[in-house]
C-alpha cells in the first residue's frame, strides 16, 4: 500500500466516460483535409495532450508540411465540431469511480482533476456528470491554467500549489495515456498509474513504466491509503 496525500486524475478516459468523442472529433477534423487516419493513430499520437498540440503532433507524425497545411484552421474547425457533438452527448463517470472518490476522501486524500482540455470543455463535462468542486473533487486544472502541456509537469505542480501539498512523493497521478504517466514521472510523483479504460492498451501503458496498470480505476483502493 502506498501512502498518498493527493490523487490527481486525468478526466476523459480515466474518470469521465465520454466515449472518445473528443478524439473521434479530432480525427474527423483532420480527415476533412483529405487524410484517412484511424482513431487508433490519432490516439497514439495525440492522447492526453492539449488539443491544438495534439493536432500538430498528429500532422507531424504523417509528415505534413506545416506551411502548406497549418494546424490552426483544423483546430478552429475541431472546436466548432466538438461544440456540436457535446450538445447531445451523454456523459457519465466510469463504473465505480464515484465510490472510489468517496473512499479516498474518507481517508483525507485530496483529489484533483487535470486535463488537456480547455476550461470550457472540462467544466461542461463536469456539469453533464453533475460533479461539483468540494464534493467529488477539490481542484480542477486545465490546459488553460499552465503555459506548458503534458508531459511537462506544470499541471501537477499547479494542483499541488492549490491544495497545499508539498511533497511530490505523496502524490499519485493516474491516466489512460502514456503521456499521463510521463507527466507524473516528470513531476516525481510517488505513484503513477495507467488505466486501460481510455486511449491506450495495457502494453502501451506498461511501455511508460508506471507503478502499476489497472483495468478499472475502481481497483485503485486496493493499492493506496491516506497518510497515517
Amino acid at each position: 500500500m502506498h501512502n498518498i496525500e493527493l490523487a490527481i486524475f486525468d478526466m476523459a478516459g480515466t474518470v469521465v466516460n465520454e466515449k472518445n468523442v473528443v478524439y473521434k472529433t479530432l480525427q474527423k477534423a483532420i480527415n476533412k483535409k483529405g487524410h484517412d487516419l484511424s482513431l487508433d493513430f490519432v490516439l497514439e499520437h495525440g492522447a492526453g495532450k492539449e488539443k491544438h498540440q495534439a493536432i500538430k503532433d498528429v500532422l507531424t507524425a504523417i509528415k505534413v508540411d506545416k506551411e502548406e497545411e497549418p494546424s490552426e484552421p483544423i483546430f478552429e474547425d475541431f472546436k466548432s465540431m466538438l461544440d456540436d457533438a457535446y450538445d447531445t452527448l451523454s456523459v457519465t463517470s466510469f463504473e465505480g469511480v464515484e465510490q472510489l472518490l468517496d473512499n479516498l476522501k474518507s481517508q483525507n486524500i485530496k483529489i484533483a482533476l487535470n486535463t488537456g482540455y480547455n476550461t470550457k470543455i472540462a467544466e461542461l463535462l463536469l456539469r453533464k456528470m453533475q460533479w461539483e468542486k468540494g464534493k467529488q473533487f477539490d481542484a480542477l486544472v486545465t490546459a488553460d491554467d499552465v503555459s506548458k502541456g503534458r508531459p511537462d509537469p506544470a499541471m501537477i505542480y499547479r494542483a499541488m500549489e492549490i491544495l497545499g501539498v508539498e511533497k511530490a512523493s505523496e502524490v499519485l497521478k493516474a491516466g489512460d495515456s502514456i503521456i499521463d504517466i510521463e507527466e507524473g514521472k516528470n513531476a516525481n510523483c510517488g505513484v503513477t498509474v495507467g488505466v486501460t479504460t481510455g486511449a491506450h492498451t495495457k502494453a502501451q501503458l506498461n511501455s511508460a513504466s508506471p507503478t502499476f496498470v489497472l483495468g478499472s480505476l475502481s481497483e485503485l483502493a486496493d493499492y493506496i491509503k491516506g497518510k497515517s
